[in-house]
Protein backbone atom coordinates (compact mmCIF):
# COMPACT_ATOMS: atom_id res chain seq x y z
CA UNK A 1 0.00 0.00 0.00
CA UNK A 2 2.80 1.93 1.17
CA UNK A 3 4.72 1.18 -2.43
CA UNK A 4 1.75 2.58 -4.29
CA UNK A 5 0.61 5.90 -2.01
CA UNK A 6 2.49 9.36 -3.82
CA UNK A 7 3.18 11.37 -0.89
CA UNK A 8 4.23 15.02 -1.77
CA UNK A 9 8.24 15.91 -0.63
CA UNK A 10 8.43 19.63 0.62
CA UNK A 11 11.60 21.11 -1.99
CA UNK A 12 14.07 23.31 -0.09
CA UNK A 13 14.52 26.45 -2.39
CA UNK A 14 17.51 28.71 -1.22
CA UNK A 15 14.99 31.82 0.05
CA UNK A 16 13.84 29.30 2.59
CA UNK A 17 16.77 28.02 3.34
CA UNK A 18 18.35 31.58 3.58
CA UNK A 19 15.55 32.96 6.25
CA UNK A 20 16.24 29.37 8.29
CA UNK A 21 20.14 30.31 8.41
CA UNK A 22 19.07 33.78 9.38
CA UNK A 23 17.47 32.55 12.11
CA UNK A 24 19.87 29.86 13.31
CA UNK A 25 22.94 31.65 12.90
CA UNK A 26 21.50 35.12 14.91
CA UNK A 27 20.17 32.24 17.56
CA UNK A 28 23.85 30.82 17.96
CA UNK A 29 25.37 34.64 17.90
CA UNK A 30 22.81 35.78 20.85
CA UNK A 31 23.89 32.02 22.61
CA UNK A 32 27.60 32.42 22.34
CA UNK A 33 27.35 36.62 23.16
CA UNK A 34 25.04 35.52 26.41
CA UNK A 35 27.68 32.69 26.88
CA UNK A 36 30.58 35.78 26.97
CA UNK A 37 28.80 37.79 29.11
CA UNK A 38 28.72 35.01 31.87
CA UNK A 39 32.76 33.75 31.26
CA UNK A 40 33.69 37.30 30.50
CA UNK A 41 37.79 35.66 31.04
CA UNK A 42 37.04 34.00 27.42
CA UNK A 43 37.33 36.55 25.37
CA UNK A 44 36.87 34.35 22.32
CA UNK A 45 33.06 34.03 22.96
CA UNK A 46 32.65 37.76 22.49
CA UNK A 47 34.47 37.15 18.47
CA UNK A 48 32.46 34.04 17.87
CA UNK A 49 29.52 35.66 19.18
CA UNK A 50 29.82 38.77 17.13
CA UNK A 51 30.92 36.82 13.71
CA UNK A 52 27.53 35.09 13.90
CA UNK A 53 25.59 37.88 14.29
CA UNK A 54 27.03 39.81 11.25
CA UNK A 55 26.81 36.81 8.98
CA UNK A 56 23.00 36.39 10.02
CA UNK A 57 22.51 40.07 9.29
CA UNK A 58 25.15 39.71 6.19
CA UNK A 59 21.86 36.84 5.03
CA UNK A 60 19.12 39.09 6.29
CA UNK A 61 20.68 41.80 3.96
CA UNK A 62 21.14 39.99 1.27
CA UNK A 63 17.02 37.91 1.11
CA UNK A 64 15.15 41.05 2.38
CA UNK A 65 11.75 41.42 0.58
CA UNK A 66 12.05 44.89 0.71
CA UNK A 67 14.19 46.43 -1.50
CA UNK A 68 15.18 49.15 0.45
CA UNK A 69 16.67 47.26 3.22
CA UNK A 70 18.43 44.86 0.27
CA UNK A 71 22.05 45.00 -0.03
CA UNK A 72 24.26 43.79 -3.29
CA UNK A 73 25.07 39.84 -2.99
CA UNK A 74 29.21 41.18 -3.44
CA UNK A 75 28.59 43.26 0.17
CA UNK A 76 26.49 40.35 1.92
CA UNK A 77 29.36 37.61 0.96
CA UNK A 78 31.91 39.48 2.02
CA UNK A 79 30.14 40.18 5.38
CA UNK A 80 30.13 36.63 5.70
CA UNK A 81 33.43 35.82 4.66
CA UNK A 82 34.94 38.32 7.63
CA UNK A 83 32.53 36.54 10.01
CA UNK A 84 34.44 33.23 9.15
CA UNK A 85 38.21 35.41 9.77
CA UNK A 86 36.84 36.52 13.13
CA UNK A 87 36.22 32.94 13.77
CA UNK A 88 39.10 32.24 12.57
CA UNK A 89 40.73 34.98 15.00
CA UNK A 90 38.30 33.65 17.89
CA UNK A 91 40.02 29.96 17.36
CA UNK A 92 43.36 31.45 17.96
CA UNK A 93 42.22 33.60 20.87
CA UNK A 94 41.23 30.89 22.93
CA UNK A 95 44.58 28.88 22.09
CA UNK A 96 46.58 31.79 23.69
CA UNK A 97 47.80 32.45 20.21
CA UNK A 98 48.38 36.43 18.30
CA UNK A 99 45.25 37.35 16.78
CA UNK A 100 45.95 38.49 12.73
CA UNK A 101 43.48 41.15 11.87
CA UNK A 102 45.02 40.68 8.06
CA UNK A 103 43.13 37.22 8.35
CA UNK A 104 39.82 38.88 9.15
CA UNK A 105 39.55 40.84 5.83
CA UNK A 106 41.54 38.21 3.57
CA UNK A 107 38.81 36.77 2.33
CA UNK A 108 36.29 39.80 1.64
CA UNK A 109 38.84 41.69 -0.12
CA UNK A 110 39.73 38.78 -2.39
CA UNK A 111 36.07 38.14 -2.96
CA UNK A 112 35.53 41.87 -3.71
CA UNK A 113 38.67 41.63 -5.98
CA UNK A 114 37.33 39.24 -8.43
CA UNK A 115 33.24 40.28 -8.06
CA UNK A 116 34.24 42.28 -10.95
CA UNK A 117 35.72 39.70 -13.33
CA UNK A 118 33.29 38.73 -16.05
CA UNK A 119 33.47 35.24 -15.65
CA UNK A 120 32.36 35.63 -11.86
CA UNK A 121 30.06 38.63 -12.98
CA UNK A 122 27.69 36.66 -14.78
CA UNK A 123 27.94 33.64 -13.61
CA UNK A 124 26.39 32.38 -10.60
CA UNK A 125 28.09 28.66 -10.36
CA UNK A 126 31.44 30.51 -10.42
CA UNK A 127 30.49 32.59 -7.44
CA UNK A 128 28.88 29.53 -5.74
CA UNK A 129 32.21 28.04 -6.52
CA UNK A 130 34.27 31.05 -5.16
CA UNK A 131 32.60 31.20 -2.29
CA UNK A 132 33.02 27.44 -1.39
CA UNK A 133 36.89 28.08 -2.27
CA UNK A 134 37.36 31.02 0.37
CA UNK A 135 34.82 29.33 3.37
CA UNK A 136 36.94 26.16 2.94
CA UNK A 137 40.43 27.88 3.13
CA UNK A 138 39.04 29.36 6.36
CA UNK A 139 37.58 25.96 7.55
CA UNK A 140 41.02 24.42 7.03
CA UNK A 141 42.67 27.23 8.67
CA UNK A 142 40.09 26.15 11.74
CA UNK A 143 41.03 22.83 11.54
CA UNK A 144 44.66 23.65 11.42
CA UNK A 145 44.45 25.98 14.88
CA UNK A 146 42.37 23.23 16.55
CA UNK A 147 44.56 20.24 15.54
CA UNK A 148 47.67 22.35 16.80
CA UNK A 149 46.29 22.67 20.33
CA UNK A 150 49.01 21.23 22.67
CA UNK A 151 46.92 21.02 26.29
CA UNK A 152 44.55 18.08 24.55
CA UNK A 153 45.08 14.58 24.15
CA UNK A 154 46.31 13.66 20.56
CA UNK A 155 42.92 11.56 20.05
CA UNK A 156 41.01 15.37 21.22
CA UNK A 157 42.96 16.96 18.66
CA UNK A 158 42.69 14.65 16.02
CA UNK A 159 38.56 14.81 16.47
CA UNK A 160 38.99 18.47 16.31
CA UNK A 161 40.99 18.45 13.03
CA UNK A 162 38.66 16.05 11.20
CA UNK A 163 35.67 17.75 11.72
CA UNK A 164 36.03 21.13 9.95
CA UNK A 165 38.47 19.38 7.57
CA UNK A 166 35.05 16.86 6.39
CA UNK A 167 33.17 20.54 6.25
CA UNK A 168 35.70 21.88 3.97
CA UNK A 169 35.96 18.70 1.89
CA UNK A 170 32.42 18.70 1.45
CA UNK A 171 32.35 22.30 0.42
CA UNK A 172 34.87 21.45 -2.02
CA UNK A 173 33.81 18.42 -3.19
CA UNK A 174 31.64 19.30 -6.14
CA UNK A 175 34.35 21.32 -7.73
CA UNK A 176 36.10 18.43 -7.59
CA UNK A 177 33.29 16.64 -9.42
CA UNK A 178 33.11 19.39 -11.91
CA UNK A 179 35.89 18.29 -13.34
CA UNK A 180 34.53 14.71 -14.63
CA UNK A 181 30.69 16.48 -14.57
CA UNK A 182 30.33 19.54 -16.46
CA UNK A 183 27.27 21.25 -15.51
CA UNK A 184 27.14 19.89 -11.83
CA UNK A 185 27.22 23.76 -10.38
CA UNK A 186 24.00 24.20 -11.35
CA UNK A 187 20.87 26.00 -9.09
CA UNK A 188 20.71 22.73 -7.84
CA UNK A 189 24.56 23.13 -5.94
CA UNK A 190 23.26 26.65 -4.50
CA UNK A 191 20.91 25.33 -2.83
CA UNK A 192 23.24 21.98 -1.24
CA UNK A 193 26.04 24.43 -0.46
CA UNK A 194 23.64 26.77 1.35
CA UNK A 195 22.20 23.55 3.30
CA UNK A 196 25.81 22.52 4.37
CA UNK A 197 27.00 26.34 5.25
CA UNK A 198 23.75 26.06 7.83
CA UNK A 199 24.67 22.64 9.21
CA UNK A 200 28.40 23.55 9.41
CA UNK A 201 27.44 27.02 11.27
CA UNK A 202 25.39 24.93 13.67
CA UNK A 203 28.52 22.40 14.18
CA UNK A 204 31.12 25.60 14.04
CA UNK A 205 29.41 26.53 17.26
CA UNK A 206 28.46 22.97 19.05
CA UNK A 207 32.56 22.79 19.02
CA UNK A 208 33.26 26.06 20.64
CA UNK A 209 31.09 25.66 23.09
CA UNK A 210 32.33 22.06 23.99
CA UNK A 211 35.70 23.93 23.31
CA UNK A 212 34.85 26.16 26.21
CA UNK A 213 33.43 23.57 28.26
CA UNK A 214 36.22 21.69 28.29
CA UNK A 215 38.37 24.58 29.35
CA UNK A 216 36.19 25.66 32.25
CA UNK A 217 36.75 21.82 33.69
CA UNK A 218 40.49 21.91 32.96
CA UNK A 219 40.67 25.50 35.07
CA UNK A 220 38.57 23.57 37.76
CA UNK A 221 41.04 20.66 37.85
CA UNK A 222 44.03 22.50 37.27
CA UNK A 223 42.69 24.71 40.44
CA UNK A 224 42.08 21.71 42.75
CA UNK A 225 45.12 19.98 41.69
CA UNK A 226 47.29 22.74 41.57
CA UNK A 227 49.43 24.21 44.93
CA UNK A 228 48.50 28.21 44.89
CA UNK A 229 51.53 29.57 45.14
CA UNK A 230 54.24 27.21 43.62
CA UNK A 231 51.94 26.40 40.63
CA UNK A 232 53.10 23.34 40.74
CA UNK A 233 50.74 20.10 41.21
CA UNK A 234 49.92 19.98 44.94
CA UNK A 235 50.56 16.22 47.43
CA UNK A 236 46.95 14.30 46.19
CA UNK A 237 47.65 15.11 42.24
CA UNK A 238 51.31 14.58 42.50
CA UNK A 239 50.28 10.66 44.30
CA UNK A 240 47.93 10.48 41.45
CA UNK A 241 50.13 10.98 38.61
CA UNK A 242 52.84 9.15 39.97
CA UNK A 243 51.28 5.83 40.89
CA UNK A 244 50.07 6.44 37.45
CA UNK A 245 53.70 7.01 35.84
CA UNK A 246 54.70 3.53 38.08
CA UNK A 247 52.05 1.60 36.73
CA UNK A 248 53.24 2.70 33.15
CA UNK A 249 57.14 1.91 34.01
CA UNK A 250 55.98 -1.46 35.16
CA UNK A 251 54.14 -2.47 31.90
CA UNK A 252 57.54 -1.28 30.25
CA UNK A 253 59.48 -2.88 32.78
CA UNK A 254 61.85 0.62 33.29
CA UNK A 255 62.86 2.02 36.57
CA UNK A 256 61.48 5.17 38.26
CA UNK A 257 63.12 7.34 40.72
CA UNK A 258 61.58 9.71 43.14
CA UNK A 259 63.23 12.54 44.49
CA UNK A 260 62.19 14.72 47.64
CA UNK A 261 63.66 18.15 48.23
CA UNK A 262 63.73 20.21 50.65
CA UNK A 263 65.12 24.08 50.93
CA UNK A 264 67.74 24.88 53.60
CA UNK A 265 67.32 26.56 56.62
CA UNK A 266 64.07 27.74 55.11
CA UNK A 267 63.15 28.99 58.80
CA UNK A 268 66.10 31.32 58.89
CA UNK A 269 65.05 32.73 55.47
CA UNK A 270 61.56 33.43 57.19
CA UNK A 271 63.15 34.87 60.97
CA UNK A 272 66.01 37.36 58.84
CA UNK A 273 63.84 38.46 55.34
CA UNK A 274 60.22 38.06 56.36
CA UNK A 275 57.84 35.09 54.74
CA UNK A 276 57.10 37.22 51.82
CA UNK A 277 60.65 36.43 50.82
CA UNK A 278 60.36 32.89 51.83
CA UNK A 279 56.77 32.47 49.41
CA UNK A 280 59.08 33.94 47.16
CA UNK A 281 62.01 31.50 47.59
CA UNK A 282 59.54 28.80 47.14
CA UNK A 283 58.56 30.22 43.79
CA UNK A 284 62.06 30.66 42.50
CA UNK A 285 62.84 27.14 43.25
CA UNK A 286 59.45 26.06 41.57
CA UNK A 287 60.48 27.98 38.56
CA UNK A 288 63.90 26.23 38.86
CA UNK A 289 62.33 22.95 38.99
CA UNK A 290 59.92 23.02 36.26
CA UNK A 291 63.02 24.47 33.75
CA UNK A 292 65.59 21.92 34.96
CA UNK A 293 63.63 18.79 34.52
CA UNK A 294 62.50 17.22 31.38
CA UNK A 295 58.44 17.50 30.30
CA UNK A 296 58.30 13.55 31.19
CA UNK A 297 59.17 14.30 35.10
CA UNK A 298 56.49 14.66 37.38
CA UNK A 299 57.25 17.57 40.23
CA UNK A 300 55.28 18.68 42.71
CA UNK A 301 55.22 20.88 46.31
CA UNK A 302 53.78 18.66 49.09
CA UNK A 303 54.05 20.95 51.75
CA UNK A 304 56.06 24.26 53.36
CA UNK A 305 59.34 23.79 52.10
CA UNK A 306 59.30 20.41 50.85
CA UNK A 307 59.16 19.18 47.08
CA UNK A 308 58.62 16.28 45.19
CA UNK A 309 59.41 14.55 41.92
CA UNK A 310 59.19 11.19 39.82
CA UNK A 311 61.31 10.40 37.11
CA UNK A 312 60.99 7.48 34.76
CA UNK A 313 64.62 6.63 34.63
CA UNK A 314 66.98 4.96 36.60
CA UNK A 315 69.36 6.43 39.45
CA UNK A 316 71.78 7.33 37.74
CA UNK A 317 69.99 9.74 35.33
CA UNK A 318 68.07 10.95 37.93
CA UNK A 319 70.63 11.93 40.37
CA UNK A 320 71.94 14.20 36.96
CA UNK A 321 68.82 15.77 36.96
CA UNK A 322 68.51 16.47 40.89
CA UNK A 323 72.03 17.88 40.33
CA UNK A 324 71.12 19.86 37.93
CA UNK A 325 68.05 21.69 39.76
CA UNK A 326 70.76 22.00 42.89
CA UNK A 327 73.36 24.14 41.05
CA UNK A 328 70.54 25.81 39.34
CA UNK A 329 68.73 26.63 42.15
CA UNK A 330 71.88 27.47 44.22
CA UNK A 331 72.64 30.24 41.58
CA UNK A 332 69.05 31.64 41.41
CA UNK A 333 68.64 31.83 44.99
CA UNK A 334 71.69 33.85 45.77
CA UNK A 335 69.57 37.10 45.27
CA UNK A 336 66.12 37.24 45.17
CA UNK A 337 63.95 40.15 45.44
CA UNK A 338 66.95 42.12 45.93
CA UNK A 339 68.14 40.50 48.87
CA UNK A 340 71.06 38.35 49.38
CA UNK A 341 69.28 35.31 50.59
CA UNK A 342 72.08 32.51 49.36
CA UNK A 343 69.20 30.05 49.32
CA UNK A 344 70.04 26.41 48.76
CA UNK A 345 68.36 23.23 48.45
CA UNK A 346 69.29 19.43 49.72
CA UNK A 347 67.41 16.41 47.51
CA UNK A 348 67.31 12.81 48.54
CA UNK A 349 66.60 10.28 45.04
CA UNK A 350 65.40 6.61 45.78
CA UNK A 351 64.78 4.25 42.98
CA UNK A 352 62.91 1.34 42.40
CA UNK A 353 63.64 -1.34 39.72
CA UNK A 354 60.28 -3.70 40.08
CA UNK A 355 57.07 -2.53 39.72
CA UNK A 356 56.30 0.21 42.57
CA UNK A 357 52.91 -1.08 44.65
CA UNK A 358 53.64 1.42 47.46
CA UNK A 359 54.30 5.14 46.15
CA UNK A 360 54.61 5.92 50.39
CA UNK A 361 57.63 3.40 51.11
CA UNK A 362 59.14 4.86 47.88
CA UNK A 363 58.86 8.29 49.42
CA UNK A 364 60.22 7.06 52.90
CA UNK A 365 63.13 5.66 51.24
CA UNK A 366 63.39 8.87 49.00
CA UNK A 367 63.12 11.08 52.89
CA UNK A 368 65.73 8.81 54.93
CA UNK A 369 68.20 10.02 51.68
CA UNK A 370 67.32 13.67 52.18
CA UNK A 371 67.90 13.45 55.83
CA UNK A 372 71.18 11.85 54.80
CA UNK A 373 71.62 14.44 52.65
CA UNK A 374 70.64 17.41 55.46
CA UNK A 375 73.31 15.46 57.90
CA UNK A 376 76.15 15.28 55.20
CA UNK A 377 76.02 19.32 55.41
CA UNK A 378 73.10 20.43 52.94
CA UNK A 379 73.11 21.85 49.48
CA UNK A 380 74.00 18.10 48.27
CA UNK A 381 72.25 15.19 46.30
CA UNK A 382 72.27 12.15 48.36
CA UNK A 383 70.75 8.56 47.51
CA UNK A 384 68.97 5.79 49.35
CA UNK A 385 72.20 3.38 48.50
CA UNK A 386 75.02 6.11 49.90
CA UNK A 387 76.69 4.58 52.67
CA UNK A 388 78.16 7.43 54.81
CA UNK A 389 80.89 6.81 57.04
CA UNK A 390 79.87 8.87 59.54
CA UNK A 391 76.46 7.80 60.27
CA UNK A 392 75.99 4.77 62.64
CA UNK A 393 74.39 1.82 60.58
CA UNK A 394 73.97 -0.06 64.14
CA UNK A 395 71.17 -1.07 65.42
CA UNK A 396 69.62 2.46 67.26
CA UNK A 397 69.14 2.14 71.11
CA UNK A 398 65.45 2.36 72.49
CA UNK A 399 67.13 6.26 74.04
CA UNK A 400 68.38 7.21 70.20
CA UNK A 401 65.09 5.68 69.02
CA UNK A 402 63.35 8.77 71.33
CA UNK A 403 65.38 11.14 70.02
CA UNK A 404 64.81 10.78 66.14
CA UNK A 405 62.01 12.88 66.05
CA UNK A 406 63.82 15.47 67.69
CA UNK A 407 66.96 15.26 65.45
CA UNK A 408 64.66 15.53 62.24
CA UNK A 409 62.94 18.71 63.50
CA UNK A 410 66.44 20.05 63.77
CA UNK A 411 68.29 18.74 60.56
CA UNK A 412 64.87 19.84 58.39
CA UNK A 413 65.94 23.41 59.22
Amino acid sequence: MLANSALPVAGLDVSTLSIVAVCIAALLGLLLTVAWMQQRDVRALAWWGAAYLIGASAMALWSAPVELFRVPAEVSSALIFIACGMIWNGVRLFQGRRLLPFAIFAGAVVWLLLSPFPMFANNDSARVALSAVVVACYTFAIAFELGRERRKARYSRLRLFVVPSLHAGIFLLPLALHAFVPGILDASWLTLFTLETLIYAVGAAFIVLMMVQDHQVQVYRSAAETDFLTRLLNRRAFLEEAQTLCLRQAARREPVTLLMFDLDHFKSINDRFGHALGDAALQVFAEVARTSMRATDIVARLGGEEFAAIVPAPLEIAVKIAERVRTNFERAGVIIEGRPVGATVSIGAASALAPVHNIDELLTRADDALYGAKHAGRNRVSTADDRRPDVDVEAPSLADVAMFPLLRQGAAG
